[in-house]
């Protein structure tokens, strides 16, 4: 058994090994386009990945991701920029997690005490309130126009096009260079949900999901634990948001509404709930699919390029179309997402690969036949 679990072990620390050497070496063949959808969806799977904690393991429905997102978008925007207290961009990053996390905290009281679908309504109206502050807020939000994203610096090194930098003969811009801030990002995203999964704070969100009343019981804080699931997964998106900031360069309120919370709900369902990996499925599928469309429209069937108006289907509508049908069908047949769909067939191929299971000792021919019975001997 135990070398059974090492060699698990070693099989998945070369998997992971071969991924991030994968990514790393992406930028060098990679133009920006690619580099960009890349850099999208990382930002999305994080943000996933908080709501996955959320509504997957916690069970609490959540429409509000989007405001969260903003917070720490143009948290970092104000708190890095001018007009604003103009910090290091560095820590204006770390600051703007905090204040999303802050967020939360202020609404973990309502998420303690609401859930289901008024817990989601409570958390819609989060997406209009903070849709009017950010186009009333023109000091801070830059109004309906936004404001331009400053480039993150650490320790002098600067992930923006302004300095010129070659690696291997290849010239590495604005993209290449936030390429590998995402991947770190990403990285510290999987282990840190993965950890809090496998734990104890994971195990009493899955209990509380089940069941309040049995988590209780067992001696789960029911109140806590569902406020401190809505803070740890506002803070995964304020650090989505930051993400996002830096690979737009620019930010406007229109961006943050309620159709970006509907596209991460999407991402959930269609990966899988409860599963950091299937999160980052479908977060790649979500972000990825209208970016390629758009790309694409001109070689797709009943597929408008994007400017035109003559009433066809535009990328982005079409793009929305399929997933909503992805949506549909996974619910239908797959309601553990792309993530469950991939272990059921890891699972049929592992017990494929093994053979049918081998015979036991007892065979029907060392069975006596029912008319074999010893006949009844006369009473004396």
């Amino acid at each position: 058994m135990s070398e059974r679990i090492s060699r698990t072990r070693a099989v998945r620390v070369g998997w992971t090994s071969a991924a991030v050497l994968v990514l790393c070496a992406l930028p060098f063949y990679l133009d920006a386009f690619w580099l960009r959808i890349g850099l999208f969806s990382m930002a999305a799977a994080i943000g996933a990945v908080g709501l996955g904690l959320l509504s997957g393991t916690a069970g609490q429905l959540s429409l509000g991701h989007a405001f969260f997102l903003a917070v720490g978008a143009y948290g970092y925007v104000w708190l890095a920029g001018e007009p604003g207290p103009g910090l290091p961009t560095a820590v204006a990053a770390v600051l703007a997690v905090l204040l999303a996390g802050a967020a939360g905290g202020l609404f973990s009281p309502v998420a303690g005490r609401v859930r289901g679908v008024y817990l989601g309504v409570a958390t819609l109206a989060l997406v209009f309130l903070g849709h009017h502050v950010l186009l009333t807020a023109d000091s801070v939000t830059g109004g309906f126009n936004g404001r331009s994203v400053p480039p993150l610096e650490l320790g002098g090194f600067s992930f923006s096009a302004d300095s010129e930098l070659t690696l291997l003969g290849v010239p590495f811009g604005a993209e290449e260079r936030l390429w590998y801030l995402g991947v770190a990002l990403f990285a510290v995203t999987w282990f840190t949900a993965r950890g809090l999964l496998r734990g104890r704070p994971g195990r009493a969100l899955v209990a509380l999901r089940d069941s309040e009343t049995a988590a209780a019981v067992m001696g789960v804080n029911v109140s806590r634990h569902r406020s401190a699931a809505f803070v740890v997964s506002s803070m995964y998106a304020g650090l989505a948001g930051v993400m996002l900031a830096l690979s737009f360069r620019r930010v406007v309120p229109d961006y943050f509404g309620l159709v970006l919370s509907v596209d991460y709900l999407a991402m959930i369902v269609i990966g899988g709930l409860g599963s950091v990996a299937g999160a980052t499925a479908g977060a790649v599928f979500v972000t990825a699919l209208p970016l390629l469309m758009t790309r694409y429209a001109d070689q797709l069937p009943l597929v408008a390029a994007p400017g035109t108006t003559d009433g066809t289907v535009g990328p982005t509508e079409a793009a929305r179309y399929l997933y909503g049908a992805a949506i549909v069908l996974i619910l239908l047949f797959a309601p553990d997402g792309l993530h469950g769909l991939v272990r059921r067939l890891r699972a049929r191929l592992r017990s494929r690969r093994a053979g049918p299971p081998p015979a036991t000792g007892t065979t029907t021919a060392s069975l006596p036949h029912p008319s074999a019975a010893r006949a009844k001997e006369p009473t004396p």
